[in-house]
């Protein structure tokens, strides 16, 4: 019962399970709000109703979501002060700066500029209003940029000095934590992940309509565009991908070994990529595997007879920087989020692609015998896939920095508050679970109401011939 109540263990899932459902709304809104605002600019452009109807359409999606990530990120803030009170007061001062930055200068754009777009439709000319939505993506962009300047200070922390007599680290160059390597690696890698999952909603909503004949002049080419930015977006993805994979085995090369089950040091042909493994219970010795040789040391040193440095070594290493102690994160679920964060993204690309060569010159969907029903549905129930990526991508990042929250400076049992007792994190653990639920069914059927509704037919001004906006909110 105890070790049930440990407040270590449950701040852990708190924090886990809370960061995770908030994450399900944030690569939407970063990728939403430039795809309704290129919607818009070919309204604004070429005068065409169909272009109204999707910035309309989707525009809505993306309020509905913006609203809830809001809502959701605000407990975000309420665990670091309740739960990780140390980590709090030991890094409070650097990573502090990034989330100020975001909340005063990215949010505030979001925040202001997303009322004069919902409200401004019939009041602001169309391409001052056209600028609002330009700056509310902009604002998404900025404010994930400094989200994830912020989480690279934890994996490589950069910009500050220790100070003895306080017992915590300060910040000393905001431009060293703000340009961190690992956060120039992991911003693009993100962004365009962002977009994958984006794509994959408009894909889903467009073929939604499509498999009933509905609404063909409006989401066709929403559906092209969807599949279009899938593929696009997933070739950058891997792209940064592997520049991220560089960054990160420069500075975290514990994550890299965890993340192959590498053990043993390893170069040139034997620094191979498993695609399956199979181990014994502690995950120390390998039973079977597939591997593919060279691809591992060409994916950590883009060198076929590169090295590859190893658990066992890096533990070794780790214990005269650091004292005792065990410093392997958990290899079950770094080996495998890695791979299904692969895998799922592919899977995603690979369905658009086939997406768009089936659709290709205006043609229906058909692809052997299979039913055309059978192969929308493929494109409806595809969604969850890049989000999942992004989701197992996230516990990757996060579970093989273990054991540190702060990589080399704090370990994560040295950062939880220790005057919260177990039985609190549970009780606010099952409260935000179950608020959580209720806000997931919430936006769920709020979503699928207005996939559902569809475009609606704007009105056409009489003298003029130009379609304009309803006039009411959203």
């Amino acid at each position: 019962m105890n070790e049930l109540l440990d407040p270590l263990l449950l701040a852990r899932w708190q924090f886990g399970l809370t960061t995770i459902y908030h994450f399900l709304f944030v690569p939407i809104t970063i990728g939403m709000a430039t795809t309704v605002a290129i919607f818009q600019t070919a309204w604004v452009r070429t005068d065409k109703v169909v272009y109204l109807q999707l910035t309309r359409f989707f525009g809505t999606l993306f309020l509905i979501n913006f609203a809830m990530g809001v809502v959701t990120g605000i407990v975000q803030e309420f665990q670091f002060g309740m739960n990780w009170s140390e980590y709090s007061r030991f890094v409070g001062d650097v990573f502090g700066a990034p989330l100020a930055l975001e909340g005063l200068l990215a949010f505030f754009l979001e925040a202001t500029f997303i009322g004069l777009w919902i409200f401004g439709w019939d009041k602001l000319p169309r391409r001052l209003h056209l600028a609002t939505i330009w700056v509310v993506a902009a604002g998404t962009v900025l404010s994930a940029y400094f989200i994830i300047a912020a989480n690279a200070f934890m994996q490589n922390p950069v910009g500050y000095a220790i100070n003895e007599a306080k017992g915590r680290a300060e910040l000393v160059d905001i431009w060293e934590l703000l340009t961190n390597p690992v956060a120039l690696a992991a911003f693009p890698h993100t962004i365009f992940a962002c977009f994958m999952v984006t794509a994959g909603l408009i894909i889903s909503a467009a073929a939604w309509h499509l498999a009933r004949g509905q609404h063909r002049e409006s989401m066709r080419p929403a559906l092209r565009l969807g599949l279009w930015m899938m593929v696009i977006a997933a070739a950058l993805t891997t792209f940064f991908g592997d520049q991220l994979s560089l960054s990160m085995v420069a500075t975290q090369p514990m994550k890299m070994a965890a993340a192959e089950a590498t053990f043993n040091t390893v170069c040139g042909a034997d620094a191979s990529f498993s695609v399956f493994t199979l181990g014994t219970p502690d995950g120390y010795t390998e039973l079977f595997s597939i591997r593919i040789p060279y691809l591992l040391s060409l994916l950590s040193t883009h060198s076929l007879d590169g090295c590859v440095e190893g658990i066992i070594d890096l533990q070794g290493q780790y214990e005269s920087l650091y004292g005792p102690g065990d410093y392997a994160p958990i290899i079950w679920i770094t080996y495998w989020s890695f791979r299904w964060m692969i895998g799922l993204g592919l899977a995603h690309a690979a369905i658009a692609a086939v997406g768009l060569w089936l659709t290709r010159g205006g043609r229906e969907p058909r692809l052997f015998r299979i039913p055309p029903r059978l192969i929308w549905g493929v494109a409806i129930w595809s969604f969850p896939l890049s989000l999942g990526a992004m989701i197992v991508g996230w516990i990757f990042t996060e579970m093989g920095r273990q054991p540190w929250l702060v990589f080399g400076l704090l370990p994560t049992e040295s950062g939880v508050s220790p005057n919260v007792s177990g039985l609190e994190v549970l009780i606010s653990l099952v409260a935000f679970t179950l608020v959580y639920g209720t806000l997931a069914v919430v936006e769920f059927r709020l979503i699928v109401r207005a996939i559902q509704k569809g475009p609606a037919t704007p009105s056409v001004d009489e003298q003029t011939g130009r379609a304009e906006p309803a006039t009411t909110v959203y």
